[in-house]
């Protein structure tokens, strides 16, 4: 098993740089046999790696403890589920994930049936295997997954408590389909500079590639934060940790990216501008790479003992200045080709606003990470950039972006009169102070919050003005019934529709944010057994200390009764688990989760006497930010699914046909 599971790593990297060499040198003497091999090795180069990972599920399952990696990750008594998922759990496991999400991205984009016959395709290939390449260099040289131990262990290590968690299965999978994705866009850009190929072909399938890549670092960033909010035993969901940050840097750029990029298709403008968003979102997913297995910063998410920083900081370096000479060889013919904004008031200039503040919040994150760097460098000293950093400079610009969200729907493309601002805006805007007053009557008294629920009915309400006013002109044209109608609406306008769809997510998102970072109440008590405790409407009645185990792990919990306003919600359990192979205790919280608030109960202390001490959070607005998150996918999902380009041809300039 040993042979054959290092063998489908050195072949994938045999057949990898078979492709890229044999590929290039197509590309180079204009020889298609020579192109149409590099493409039969990418099918090889995927069952490679896909061999590579069955091998190694199939010793995680089977507990091989020979092997280093499987001895590191799992124990004999971890569930199979859990055994299986610690693929990713460590550095060599999680790279030979990211490479099998790679060679599979090549694979669908080199045998697309939108992509036949394509002379842009040899480009993008060579661009994918060039990535390719580098990280199997690095499964086979340095991070090597299949590697044996000189003894082999009675038992493994075992598995860090806090990965044992549902959302931690899909968590890591998702993200790193996020990740990969965003090489895909980046390869058609640089295969379309290369062409000197400006058309609109190749932006529409990048936008495409770019959509289903967002997705997934939004599932990522979704469920990371739903992980924390309920393994961490914190009560929160997002600590601006630097691998947090990494994961979001590129989401906020890729944003930026698929709002302009319309510009783009409709008026010819910002080519220059989305092509540097496509570089700068894939330079973030190494430089988030490079965050999680370098160790140079503190994060409970990334891999201890890693040495593979100094390895993607210089693929990074010469990806992104091989792709920066790209784009500036080819500054002038891009520049030739754009076209101009007509007016400030219009739906062109919103996005470009919202772009700004987009590429301006991904700024302020990549600051406030890499600054304990910086001042170790410049000072001598690491300082930290903690939370209350982040949120006060990413809160105006969250709300900033969510009123350009709010008007840019109601705008006029080239430029909107007065007259059309007062008819689209007046009672909207009327609607939404009128509101903020209400609220400022009924005691929510915080000014940001206030501002911040303006902006979001503002939103609300122009979103919905959006699908009534569609709704109407088509029944008035058709005489369908309204259900029919939107339907149909929406299925003739996917892009369009599926992106409001995911603006009324962000919005029920800023919604929970709002209310959980503004409105959250905590208390801390020690009470008997027999005792209670009050917060807000609850009543939390502490009934039983007890201790049990499970496995190798030893439970300490506590059993609650809890009340709201005199009504009995049900028994709870509370838990402090002591795993047999782990040094840190963790929290298993008590929440209970309802459309106004969630009540969050954690196990803090206890002692000899039975008396514990517990820490009582109620949280105002979380399931709003879940049922957001549930909108984003929804929505991103409408937008891409049975996706047409019609009416789309691709026109091909200068060399653009020499491989065919």
């Amino acid at each position: 098993m040993y042979l054959f599971a290092n063998a489908t790593i050195y072949v994938g990297l045999a057949l990898a740089v078979y492709a890229l060499l044999v590929t290039t040198y197509g590309i180079a003497v204009k020889n298609q046999k020579l192109v149409n091999s590099g493409k039969g090795a990418v099918i090889g180069l995927f069952i490679s790696t896909a061999l590579a990972m069955a091998s190694l599920f199939y010793l995680l399952a089977t507990s091989q403890f020979q092997f280093e990696y499987v001895n590191d990750y799992t124990s004999s008594e971890l569930p199979l589920i859990y055994k299986l998922t610690a693929l990713w759990a460590g550095n060599s496991g999680s790279l030979l994930l990211w490479t099998f999400f790679l060679t599979l991205y090549i694979v669908m984009v080199v045998f697309s049936r939108k992509m036949k016959g394509n002379p842009m395709i040899p480009y993008i290939m060579s661009i994918l295997l060039g990535n390719a390449v580098f990280f199997f260099l690095i499964l086979g040289f340095v991070a090597k997954p299949f590697a044996i131990l000189p003894d082999v262990p009675i038992e493994g290590k075992g598995l860090n408590p806090m990965l044992q968690n549902p959302g931690m299965i899909i968590h890591p999978v998702t993200l790193y389909l996020g990740y990969v994705g965003l090489a895909v866009p980046f390869a058609f850009a640089m295969a379309a500079l290369i062409l000197k190929n400006m058309d609109d072909f190749w932006i529409k399938m990048t936008r495409r590639w770019t959509i289903i890549a967002w997705l997934f670092l939004s599932l990522g960033n979704i469920f990371g934060g739903q992980w924390a909010y309920v393994e961490l035993g914190w009560g929160g969901y997002w600590a601006w940790d630097p691998v947090e940050n990494a994961s979001f840097m590129p989401w906020l750029t890729a944003t930026a990216f698929l709002h302009s990029v319309m510009i783009q298709e409709r008026k010819n403008m910002l080519k220059v501008w989305n092509i540097s968003l496509i570089i700068i979102s894939y330079a973030l997913t190494l430089f988030g790479t490079f965050l999680v297995r370098s160790g140079v910063l503190t994060s409970v998410h990334a891999f201890a003992n890693s040495n593979l920083g100094l390895y993607f900081l210089i693929f990074m370096g010469v990806a992104v200045i091989g792709a920066m000479y790209v784009l500036m060889s080819r500054y002038n013919l891009i520049k030739r080709s754009a076209g101009e904004f007509n007016s400030f008031v219009s739906k062109e200039s919103s996005f470009l606003i919202n772009n700004l503040l987009l590429v301006g919040s991904a700024f302020a994150v990549f600051w406030g990470t890499i600054f304990p760097l910086v001042s170790e460098a410049v000072r001598g000293t690491k300082v930290t950039v903690g939370i209350p950093f982040f949120n006060a400079v990413q809160a105006p610009i969250l709300l900033s972006m969510m009123f350009v969200m709010a008007v840019c729907p109601l705008l006029a493309w080239q430029r909107s009169s007065l007259k059309n601002l007062k008819k689209n805006f007046l009672i909207p805007a009327i609607l939404a102070v009128a509101a903020m007053i209400l609220m400022v009557v009924l005691g929510i008294q915080k000014a940001w919050a206030v501002i911040g629920y303006g902006v979001i009915i503002l939103l609300l309400i122009t979103h919905y003005l959006e699908f009534y006013r569609g709704v109407k002109a088509r029944r008035k044209m058709t005489r369908e019934n309204v259900p029919v109608a939107l339907y149909r609406l929406m299925t003739k306008n996917r892009r369009r529709y599926g992106g409001y769809i995911v603006h009324l997510g962000i919005a029920f998102i800023a919604l929970g944010i709002i209310g959980s970072q503004n409105y959250d109440h905590e208390t801390m008590k020690t009470i008997p057994i027999g005792g209670s405790m009050e917060i807000d409407d609850y009543r939390i009645n502490y009934d039983k200390l007890d201790q049990k185990s499970e496995g190798i792990n030893d439970i300490v919990y506590a059993d609650l009764t809890i009340f709201k306003n005199g009504k009995r919600l049900g028994s709870y359990e509370v838990e402090k688990v002591f795993y047999g192979n782990w040094d840190q205790p963790s929290s298993e919280v008590a929440l209970i989760s309802s459309v106004k608030e969630d009540l969050y109960i954690i196990l803090s202390a206890w002692e000899n006497d039975g008396r514990a001490t517990f820490i009582v959070k109620v949280i105002p607005m979380m399931t709003w930010m879940w049922f957001g998150s549930f909108l984003i996918v929804i929505g991103s999902i409408f937008a891409v699914w049975n996706g047409r380009f019609q009416g789309v041809t691709p026109r091909y300039t200068g060399t653009s046909r020499e491989v065919a």
